[in-house]
């Protein structure tokens, strides 16, 4: 029996609601944070940090499970395996009585989360390969790109005329129809005979190929570094926008237009990353990152802590361009040397960057005392260990240049 092929315009938008479900599912709530904690009753206010953290710590798990499993059971028994956890979780936490119970539910949605993210990539792969795969991320990318932009005001709207919980109906309703969309109308894109059986020896034996190489290792931990940044700015963003600065149901449109930034810098990497190359285009968007901290640094200090919304906003701005110009390419850069174990690499890559970030930018955010402080001086310290560890890599890579000459 021959299977159905899905049209190619179809299949893009399939990957990218896919993809986008770990944005939808932090971005669309990150509004109503504050509320969900107060309600179930959390200790401190930086407790609700946890609501983020915890989704960020249960995908950083999976993403090492799913990755490498759907290399054995198929890319679509994978999906649905993890949309599965994503819906037990995502209804854990609609109908949470206390505070730990939600968090156990984000823990549960996050690992969940993980495998449509990763697994619709290896799909990608498994369907188009060079220009042609290109092409296909490049459209799901500047679908992607939407949801962190408008999700925000999407869950302000929602809080307007319904409970927070409904935010994870939503979520369990989407789960659902991608669950739907991908049995009727997907084959299956990884054939029998290419599967690989699941070996814990041979993830073992990635994770210290991956540690044992300083150029993979140093530029891993470099992403970690400006990831933590951003899983900080997460966590702690509803407070600064909504109650520090009073922006309240304004927070969304500060978020969204933030996020452009990070858009912005897709973009712009993709037109210049060929003509500059990604060494030249990193170490200038990472020098920048540090230097946009340093004023803000200056900042807190001469504002006590408390710099003007309309100051610090634009280098705000900033600071996320640069980071959108850094993670694809830090990441790239760090796959460079692993091309013979790319899918376990990647998985094992993946999950480290987002350990360091959870650890560093988790500790940061618990400093948080209604000043910008302490994230600045972290924000900074963060954008220096990159570079130590960035340039650490590079100095192995000419290294080993001067050798092979």
């Amino acid at each position: 029996m021959t299977q159905h092929k899905t049209p190619e315009l179809e299949f893009i938008l399939l990957v990218a609601l896919l993809t986008a479900m770990v944005a939808m599912s932090i971005d669309t709530m990150l509004p109503a944070v504050g509320l969900m904690a107060q309600e179930l009753g959390a200790q401190h206010p930086n407790d609700r940090q946890l609501i983020v953290l915890a989704f960020f710590c249960g995908m950083t798990f999976g993403t090492i499970v799913f990755g490498p499993a759907s290399d054995s059971w198929g890319r679509k028994a994978s999906i649905f395996a993890g949309l599965g956890f994503f819906i037990v979780g995502a209804f854990i936490c609609l109908v949470a009585t206390s505070f730990p119970m939600l968090i156990a539910g984000r823990l549960l949605q996050g690992f969940g989360a993980s495998s449509p993210r990763i697994v619709s990539i290896a799909m990608v792969r498994d369907k188009a390969g060079g220009a042609h795969m290109a092409r296909i991320m490049s459209f799901v990318m500047s679908v992607f790109m939407l949801v962190p932009i408008i999700a925000p005001s999407v869950g302000q709207l929602v809080l307007y005329v319904a409970s927070w919980r409904v935010l994870f109906a939503g979520f369990m309703v989407a789960a659902l129809i991608s669950a739907a969309w991908l049995a009727l109308r997907q084959e299956e894109t990884l054939a029998l005979d290419k599967r690989k059986p699941y070996r814990v020896e041979a993830l073992a034996a990635s994770a210290w190929e991956v540690a044992r190489n300083p150029i993979s290792l140093g530029y891993t931990l470099a992403v970690g570094g400006i990831f933590a940044a951003f899983v900080c700015y997460l966590g702690t963003s509803q407070q600064i926008f909504a109650e520090q600065y009073q922006q309240g149901d304004k927070f969304a449109l500060w978020f969204g237009g933030l996020a452009f930034a990070i858009a912005l810098a897709m973009i712009a990497n993709g037109r210049f990353v060929v003509r500059l190359g990604m060494r030249r285009l990193s170490k200038w968007a990472l020098r920048g990152f540090i230097a946009v901290w340093a004023c803000m640094v200056v900042l807190c200090i001469i504002y006590v802590g408390h710099p003007p919304l309309l100051v610090m906003g634009p280098l705000l701005f900033c600071s996320f361009f640069c980071s959108g110009l850094l993670f694809g390419n830090y990441n790239a850069m760090a796959m460079e040397p692993m091309g013979h174990i790319a899918g376990m690499a990647a998985a094992i890559s993946g999950a480290l960057s987002s350990l360091v970030a959870l650890l560093m930018g988790g500790f940061a955010g618990r400093f948080y005392d209604g000043t910008m402080y302490p994230l600045t001086l972290a924000f900074f310290c963060f954008g220096l260990f990159a570079l130590v560890f960035s340039e650490w890599a590079e100095w192995w890579r000419r290294r080993a240049r001067k050798s092979v000459a």
